[in-house]
Parts: structure tokens; C-alpha cells; sequence
């Protein structure tokens, strides 16, 4: 019997494996039950490996995505994930080898050859098998020597309950710990945005110590958000590789789109945005609608200016880079500005410190009975104006949220309350109260 202490220290792997555009991201979110990967008849739309922990039938796995394995490849790049996809074979328990039961390609030949050192751990999923009739069509590929086929529709849910048995009965659960995961509930969330060909796969791979993002030159290159894990100083993290968002304009392909949208969202379930701007390039009109999201959303949000290796370093480049970075993103103005290699590594621990510095003020509550004494200071220091002979008084005020940081303020009257005298109340909150690395808001409330 297998002891605590001897068994694996993670869930159990199941990977999607085969060529591109035989449904591998359609099985994919039909087994997470969520559109997770994006998926479109362009061959070739997963790039990179997404994973994601979900539960069959009570027993939890770590499920991962593959890019498709190509025989003619394009460029460099079509090498990149062919060799990834051909890597994840042994990194999975078990590996979900799709082919089209319409269309068996030599791709699939070669694939399977590769497939042959891995046979015990190999479950043969024809997909496409939309009709009974098309049951007859499976028989033919026992031929190529692996016990375990079963034929599915992905896009239907034909067979899935089957498969799902399957997958089960091929997982020794009694191997692994899931409890030991390595693959931890972060402490902190991670998101990083910026234009396509920033550096952020560059620098997701730097944090993580792992290639879990494929790095090209392509601009482009990550299409889905890849998540990656790692843990520093004591904090477990989780970092989102969001694809580059580009102008709406130049936003044709439906992928792209989606990409897009996917990356947008990314901002939602992360705690703290990683704004990456290649120093050699600069800021762009779409890194400043990136902001205002972010300042919408109330995320705490460190710029990043990435490749800083290829400037000279110096304190006078430094501080003409960030007077023109403030400069053009005053919305950003509470917003840290660290400078980094994510190819070489430098600056990346002191990017991760003020990281955890911002995470800490997000999450900072204030009591009441503080705030209203503290309150009570700045008014005497320095009263409201009064408007047109009005009045304006506030009453009292309370932090209503933490991470996003939001107060309320109870005023005698709402109407034409100087917005000179709230920014002041909020510079006031930010000083006092060691909240200046975040976005804060002031909502005012009439209260007679």
C-alpha cells in the first residue's frame, strides 16, 4: 500500500494531445464545462498549454490543453509547438490522443509513432463520431495496437459520460496526493497586458522557472490566457499570460477577438495588473484604455518597462523614461513604475516585492472610529469652501470595500460638492493611511 509520504505530490495529468483542428479545445471545454480555451476551424488557434484543475465525477484532475502537431510547418514557430505538444506526452498520467474519425492524416501516423513509448498511458479518443452509424468506422484503428479507443462528439456530448469512465479507470488516484498539489490556491493573482511582443511569455517563464508559455518573435504568439504558478517569499502566486491587445481596428480574425475579450477578463481575476511596456517602443493609445479598465476595476497595477537590458541603464535614462511615462499616463499617477529584464532576470525580485507592497494596501481596512478622527483633522485643517453661499459639510465616513478600495461619505448636500475637495480627502486617505500604490474611490452620499 502506497504511504502519504511516497505518493505524488500534485493531481493526477490528463492531457489532450494530436494534430490541429481534430476538436482537442472543444473536448477541452466540454470536459471543464466552460469555454476556458478558445476554439475555431483556423488550425492551429492553441498555441501554448492551457491547464486547468477540474472534477470527474467526484475525483479531480489537472486537465491541460495542447497546441497541435504538425508535420509541414510553416515557420519556427509551427516547431515551437509541435515540439511542446510532443513534450507534454511525458509530463502527462494519461494522454487523450484525438484524431478526426473523418480524416486520418499522416500527422496522426507520425504522432502515434511517438506515442508507442507511452503506450500503457495512451487512451485513443476518435472524435467527430457524431452518429451511431459512424461506431463502425472506430474498429479499423485497433489496427494500430492500443487497447484503450473510444469514439466521442465533443461538440455534442456523445460519449462523454464513457469517456469520462475511462479516463477514470486508467488514473491509479491512489499514486497522487492532490491535497500536496504543488499547484496551490495562490495567495496573489497575477495578470500581465500589454502590446503583442512586450516580453510578458518572456517574463511569465522567468517567474514561473518553466516554459509554460512558448516565447516567439511573432507578435501574436499567445492567443488563450496561459497560467502559470510559482511561489516567493512565502507567498503562493498565480501569473496570467494575457494575449497582446491590439487596436479594435486591426482586430479582424475571430481569434483575435476572442483573444481579446479573454484578456480583458483576465483583468477580473487577477488581483494586480502587470502593465508591460517595451522600453525601445513606448506607450501606445491602447495601453491607456488598458488603464482606465484597470482603474475602473479598482486593481492595484505596477508599469513594467520591459527589456530594460537593451538601454544603457543610467539614472538619466531612468529618469527620462518614467517623466514620460507619468507624463502620459496621468490617470496612473499612484501607479508604481519599476524597470526589468524578463529575458535576463533584473529587477524581477524588486518587481515582486512592490508587488506584494501593492497587494497589501488593496487589501488594507481602516477602521470607522480612525477614519472619522482622521477626518475630522483635515476638515479643521482645511474647511470646505463654501459655493455660490452653500454650505457643505461632511458628516461622517466609512471604507465600504477593501481590494478594490472604495469609501463612502455621508454630505449634507450632494449638489455641486467641490470635486477639489474630495480629491483632497482622497490625497489625505492615501497619505495618512499608506495607500498610495493603489487606485481609491470616493463616493459621496447626501445625507440631510
Amino acid at each position: 500500500m502506497t504511504s502519504s509520504k511516497d505518493k505524488i505530490a500534485r493531481l493526477p495529468r490528463v492531457v489532450i494531445a494530436g494534430r490541429p483542428n481534430v476538436g482537442k479545445s472543444t473536448l477541452f471545454n466540454r470536459i471543464l464545462k466552460k469555454r476556458q480555451a478558445i476554439t475555431d476551424p483556423t488550425p492551429g488557434v492553441t498555441r501554448d498549454t492551457i491547464k486547468q484543475r477540474c472534477f470527474l465525477k467526484g475525483q479531480e484532475i489537472m486537465l491541460m490543453d495542447t497546441g497541435g502537431f504538425k508535420l509541414e510547418r510553416d515557420d519556427d514557430f509551427d516547431e515551437l509547438v509541435s515540439e511542446k505538444s510532443l513534450n507534454m506526452l511525458q509530463e502527462g498520467d494519461l494522454v487523450l490522443f484525438m484524431m478526426d474519425v473523418n480524416d486520418i492524416t499522416s500527422e496522426d501516423e507520425t504522432f502515434i509513432e511517438h506515442l508507442r513509448a507511452h503506450k500503457e498511458k495512451v487512451l485513443i479518443v476518435v472524435n467527430k463520431v457524431d452518429f451511431p452509424e459512424k461506431e463502425n468506422e472506430i474498429w479499423n484503428l485497433y489496427s494500430l495496437g492500443f487497447e484503450e479507443i473510444i469514439g466521442i462528439s465533443a461538440t455534442h456530448g456523445r460519449n462523454i459520460e464513457e469517456l469520462y469512465g475511462k479516463i477514470l479507470s486508467m488514473i491509479d488516484f491512489s499514486r497522487f496526493d492532490g491535497s500536496r498539489e504543488s499547484e496551490y490556491e495562490p495567495d496573489i493573482s497575477i495578470a500581465i497586458l500589454g502590446k503583442p511582443n512586450s516580453g510578458k511569455s518572456t517574463l511569465v517563464n522567468k517567474l514561473t522557472g518553466k516554459e509554460n508559455a512558448i516565447v516567439s518573435p511573432i507578435a501574436g504568439t499567445t492567443r488563450d490566457v496561459v497560467e502559470g504558478r510559482f511561489s516567493y517569499k512565502g507567498q503562493q502566486f498565480k501569473v496570467l499570460d494575457t494575449a497582446g491587445i491590439r487596436r479594435k481596428k486591426k482586430v479582424v480574425e475571430n481569434v483575435e477577438y476572442y483573444s481579446v475579450n479573454r484578456a480583458f477578463k483576465a483583468i477580473d481575476d487577477a488581483d494586480i495588473i502587470l502593465l508591460l511596456i517595451d522600453v525601445n517602443e513606448g506607450l501606445t493609445d491602447q495601453d491607456k484604455k488598458i488603464t482606465q479598465q484597470i482603474v475602473n476595476k479598482g486593481k492595484g497595477v505596477i508599469q513594467v518597462l520591459n527589456k530594460w537590458d537593451t538601454t544603457d541603464g543610467s539614472k538619466e535614462t531612468w529618469d527620462k523614461t518614467k517623466e514620460r511615462v507619468e507624463f502620459l499616463f496621468p490617470i496612473l499617477s499612484f501607479a508604481p513604475i519599476m524597470a526589468v529584464s524578463g529575458l535576463k532576470g533584473t529587477g524581477v525580485d524588486k518587481l515582486l516585492d512592490e508587488v506584494q507592497k501593492v497587494y497589501r494596501q488593496l487589501t488594507k481596512r481602516i477602521e470607522t472610529s480612525v477614519l472619522n478622527e482622521s477626518l475630522m483633522v483635515w476638515t479643521d485643517f482645511t474647511p470646505i469652501p463654501s459655493v455660490k453661499n452653500r454650505r457643505y459639510k461632511i458628516r461622517y465616513m466609512t471604507q465600504v470595500s477593501s481590494h478594490p478600495v472604495k469609501f463612502l461619505a455621508f454630505v449634507n448636500r450632494f449638489s455641486g460638492f467641490p470635486d477639489s475637495y474630495k480629491r483632497y480627502i482622497m490625497n489625505q486617505i492615501r497619505k495618512e493611511f499608506g495607500m498610495s500604490k493603489i487606485p481609491i474611490s470616493l463616493e459621496l452620499k447626501e445625507r440631510s
